[in-house]
């Protein structure tokens, strides 16, 4: 379960990432809220999942489908740049990830 908890935890993550962009620099309350909302449950998942696995296992790989998720919506949802070179490194987290989660 601990593994399933860390990947809520990474979608709360991305969630909360995409909102507080929404909130306009919490202008606007609605996003504001879901911003908070989603990054309590994320924090939540995270700690849920830390109970099993090692502390920097579950944060790198917390991080990285965070950050690797975050980037993939800025490209899908607000037009940010796709070129070659963004894509290889988002890759390279993805590949981090999937090899912190192979050796753990």
């Amino acid at each position: 379960m601990a593994w399933i908890f860390l990947l809520v935890a990474g979608a709360g993550e991305m969630t909360a990432m995409l909102f507080l962009k929404l909130s306009d620099g919490f202008k606007k309350l609605v996003p504001t809220i879901f911003a908070i909302i989603a990054g309590g449950i994320s924090f939540y998942f995270l700690s849920l999942s830390l109970v099993d696995l090692p502390i920097g296992t579950a944060y790198a790989i917390w991080t990285g489908i965070g950050s690797a998720g975050t980037v993939l919506l800025g490209i899908f949802f607000f037009k940010e740049r796709a070129n070659p070179k963004r894509i290889l490194f988002i890759v390279c987290i993805i590949s981090g990830v999937i090899g912190l989660k192979l050796v753990s």
